[in-house]
């Protein structure tokens, strides 16, 4: 899945070029191209399909020459990701019926990749002869309101595997009160947004549960993979509406399971997630792209473009982020606010800023 904008990241991330696209970490590589290599290790590179908005469809066959055009779903709208996964279901049982199905984001940071590799090859070891659907849980480190928790229900002694739990609820992103509760129950596990089924489970549950979406796209069955595919994906998408799986299917299911795993995760949402893999100087302040000197100041988040000098004097626990033509200066307890921010800005007629 990659057709988000990631504006929680501006103005770094823009509309025009979101945070997948970008190499964040200053590793060499966008956030996307690692994706894609990590999940080469998984399954061969012909069998990944990417599902993203239409715009951005140059860029990604630009960032990663392995994939073929025929290998991108292309999103005329935004709708969320549960129509994402059903225009991916038809394309996949075209090609195998008795898939097994991977469900990743294309912007997160995963440290420990052969653990991951190894937690990724037991869910799907786990599916494979199931009817159920499993999400990947990651143990909190910390309370934290950017994320989404999933509650466990104990475990299922059937499983004969303690990590392997069945799901209780499902919450949205706590304040920060409820999130210390969450992590010190030992009940609640990060959301980590990375699913593991079969085509047919998959396709059960949405017949079940989102009918109306399944049979917008059903009625295309002998358009997919000839040229009016892309005419009829436009209707579809238009007569979607927005809804996520998490909220369609997932919170409603009775055969969910939660792998329960920790392999350095973060969803490289926010800045302050940015901030706990950044280098840092003496006073613990993460420097991004550019250069930085600091007078008293500390534990900031200072980003800026490559060969740029950013000087800081006085400030404590911060978000500085210099682009070109936007410079944001915003504390690091209020980033939750910076989608409103975002939303100003459009109301004063800044779009090209976004």
């Amino acid at each position: 899945m990659a057709g988000g904008i990631g504006s929680r990241f501006w103005p770094y991330s823009r509309t025009s070029k979101p945070k997948q696209f970008l190499d964040i970490l200053g590793t060499g590589q966008t956030l996307i191209q690692q994706t894609i290599r990590r999940y080469e290790e998984i399954c061969p590179v012909e069998n990944i399909l990417i599902v993203s908005n239409e715009e951005y469809g140059p860029m990604i066959l630009e960032q990663l020459p392995e994939i073929k055009a025929s290998q991108v779903l292309l999103e005329p709208l935004r709708r969320n990701t549960a129509p994402c996964l059903a225009y991916a279901n038809q394309r996949i049982a075209m090609l195998n019926p008795d898939a097994n199905i991977i469900v990743a984001p294309s912007d997160h940071l995963i440290a420990d990749e052969k653990e991951f590799k190894r937690i990724i090859e037991e869910g799907i070891e786990f599916v494979k002869t199931r009817d159920v659907l499993l999400t990947l849980g990651i143990m909190p480190s910390r309370p934290e309101t950017g994320y989404g928790y999933i509650q466990v229900n104990g475990h299922d002694e059937n499983m004969g595997n303690k990590s392997l739990k069945p799901v209780k609820t499902f919450t949205e992103k706590p304040n920060l009160e409820l999130a210390r509760i969450f992590v010190e129950s030992g009940d609640f596990f990060w959301n980590s947004g990375m699913f593991i089924w079969t085509l047919k489970s998959i396709t059960h549950a949405f017949e079940k549960y989102l009918p109306e979406i399944q049979g917008l796209f059903n009625d295309g069955c002998s358009l997919y993979g000839t040229p009016e595919e892309a005419a009829f994906i436009r209707q579809v998408y238009g007569a979607c509406g927005k809804i996520s799986i998490d909220y369609g299917i997932m919170e409603k299911a009775d055969n969910v399971y939660v792998l329960c795993a920790d392999f350095g995760w973060s969803d490289l949402g926010t800045w302050g997630s940015l901030y706990e893999h950044l280098k840092k100087d003496e006073s613990d302040n993460g420097i991004g792209n550019g250069e930085a000197i600091t007078f008293q100041s500390s534990r900031n988040v200072i980003h800026s473009p490559k060969g740029k000098l950013t000087v800081v004097q006085g400030l404590d626990d911060y978000i500085i982020v210099d682009t070109d033509d936007v410079l944001m200066i915003c504390r690091k307890e209020d980033e939750q606010q910076i989608r409103t921010m975002v939303d100003e800005v459009k109301l004063r007629g800044g779009q090209k800023f976004i």
